[in-house]
């Protein structure tokens, strides 16, 4: 998937330690512009390209990180990993039918221990070793190819082909490496090792990728995620299936996926076609299937589920076979192996979870046994998920909708259900000692109490029922506040979508604005709804999740004080059409 900050995780003091192995190499790198000085070792035709290795053609392959308990990028440093929890992961792999294994960095921490681990252990696992490439830090990255050449030498019977770089060229990247300084790198690292090269990207990269780089390469590994983009990009594919009923949409969303990939393959194949690089092969180095939407926000509610997981991966299996002996790639690495916590909303993807507990799509491969763990769950064709669309409730035709207040009338509708709930640490209670003019005898006090990040509050069904506000487009919030708040509050509203989706829209509000100052005294805020579907036209009022949030994420709001907040009261709440 996306780049990951593997440079995090990477100690300088071990690096020093080891110096001695790589400093002939480094003496003789060259500077240039943050890359290196590139030989003439270009192939421009098959008879110059090195021929990818047999296990390629022959054995499944995944993607493999030995990660267990890191739960942020920052976790990852102190993580300690052992040659036992390793060999316990290979062990798995090998027993799920996998023969190649892509590592994603050079360090000794994860491709030291895991080459040194199948070479003592003699298991039956050929390497694709990565070399992870960190813009802006010329050290790091030489030292990663300094490391990545002597592995790649040192465990030359295990390590069948080096890529260099992941998903740093494709314009999205947040680790942006500029073409001709990735050629620099992939050539001069070539030039110090006997297997075939390659550099991971995305397949938007590869479809449109230079000379340049074309010219360094033996062979060319793709990635693509056609579940992601339906939520990056909606058009592309017909994942909903509406036309069908509802009982052959799973099976039929899956075939479109893997036709959706095969496109974006055939997209760089007649790229490569056209440009005179019909010599160089293709793997996909990424593709996968989300077992648990682990996004925070729906994004994959009617697609990610270990059925659909299982249902992908077969149909690529059957396509890696037809491209090893014909038209295809010659290769595909699965993401992932394993479950990566560190990763948060991008985790999920792995045939085993984070326990180590198989999942359907390899759970036939092997008898359950104190080894071969079942993850729990029904993995029947039938409980796969698929697009229903979401229910539609009649829309509110009331003057108001309340949220907290003590002052109705027969022109109101007061929601039944609903409740506040905290982001973190915040507290609130109904309190007695102060309240809005002319709005009965109490008032909700909220006590900030910030998590690092900041803190919130909102108002929402516990079981996602939605509320259809939609006649409410041109009217407004409105509620009562007294608070000596210093710098902006956010309020906020979240919707689910056609696709049951979420989209928010947060406003930054500081002091008098709205017709609300920051004071010891109470005062009225009216709030458009224009205003909110202004910064998020996506919201839909016709699905209303959370009808008001109340917060302050210091990353936004750029607040200085974030600790010791006063507390806030909030009275006379209702959306008012």
């Amino acid at each position: 998937m996306n780049s990951k900050q593997y440079f995090s995780a990477f100690n300088s003091r071990t690096a020093s330690r080891f110096a001695f192995l790589f400093s002939v190499l480094l003496a003789v790198a060259a500077c240039g512009g943050g890359g290196l000085t590139p030989t003439t070792d270009v192939r421009t035709s098959a008879s110059g390209v090195r021929a990818l290795p047999a296990s390629f053609t022959t054995r499944p392959a995944v993607n493999y990180s030995p990660y267990r308990t890191a739960t942020s990028d920052a976790g990852l440093a102190s993580e300690i990993i052992t040659d036992a929890n390793v060999e316990q992961d290979l062990r798995l792999v090998v027993a799920a039918g996998i023969g190649v294994i892509r590592l994603f960095d050079s360090t000794e921490k994860v491709a030291t221990t895991t080459l040194r681990v199948i070479r003592a252990k003699n298991l039956p696992l050929k390497v694709q070793l990565g070399i992870y490439v960190q813009v802006g830090e010329d050290n790091f990255t030489r030292d990663q190819m300094a490391r990545g050449v002597a592995l790649a030498n040192i465990y030359r019977d295990i390590v069948d082909t080096v890529s260099v770089g992941n998903e740093n060229m494709v314009y999205w990247s947040a680790n942006l490496v500029a073409t001709k300084v990735m050629a620099s790198y992939i050539t001069y690292v070539r030039s110090q090792i006997t297997q075939p090269i390659t550099s991971d990207d995305n397949w938007a990269f590869y479809a449109n990728a230079p000379k340049e780089l074309l010219d360094t390469l033996d062979f060319v590994s793709m990635h693509s995620y056609v579940m992601v983009d339906t939520h990056y990009d909606d058009a592309k594919w017909d994942w909903r299936q509406t036309s069908l009923p509802e009982s052959q949409r799973a099976a039929a969303m899956m075939d479109g996926a893997l036709q959706a990939t095969k496109a974006d393959y055939n997209l760089v194949r007649s790229y490569l076609d056209s440009k005179g690089f019909s010599h160089l092969p293709i793997t996909i180095g990424e593709t996968g299937w989300k077992a648990v939407d682990s996004s925070g926000a729906d994004w994959y509610k009617f697609r990610a589920n270990p059925v659909n997981q299982k249902m992908y991966y077969d149909r690529l299996q059957n396509w890696a076979k037809e491209g090893r002996n014909g038209v295809g790639p010659k290769a595909i690495f699965w993401f992932e192996a394993f479950d990566e916590q560190w990763k948060q909303s991008d985790d999920k993807w792995g045939l085993f979870n984070k326990d180590r507990q198989a999942r359907c799509a390899i759970q036939a491969l092997n008898p359950p046994s104190s080894v071969w763990v079942l993850e729990s769950g029904n993995c029947a064709e039938a409980t796969a998920a698929y697009y229903k669309p979401p229910v539609l409730n009649a829309a509110v035709t009331e003057t108001r909708y309340l949220i907290y207040t003590e002052t109705t009338s027969s022109s109101d509708k007061f929601p039944i259900g609903l409740r506040w709930d905290p982001f973190a640490k915040t507290f609130w209670q109904p309190v007695t000692t102060t309240h809005a003019p002319s709005d009965g005898t109490q008032s909700y006090e909220i006590d900030p109490r910030p998590e690092t990040w900041g803190w919130g509050l909102l108002y929402q069904s516990p079981d996602k029922v939605t509320e259809n506000l939609s006649n409410f487009t041109q009217g407004s919030i409105r509620f009562s506040l007294k608070t000596s708040y210093a710098g902006k509050l956010e309020i906020g509203l979240q919707t689910s979508t056609q696709d049951a989706g979420s989209e928010e829209a947060f406003l930054q509000i500081e002091n008098g604005k709205y017709g609300c100052s920051y004071q010891t005294d109470w005062c009225q805020m009216v709030i458009p709804l224009a205003d909110f579907l202004s910064i998020n036209p996506k919201l839909d009022l016709r699905y209303v999740t959370s009808r008001f949030m109340l917060a302050d994420r210091f990353d936004i709001t750029k607040n200085t004080l974030k600790a010791g907040l006063p507390k806030i009261y909030l009275d006379g709440v209702y959306w008012n059409r």
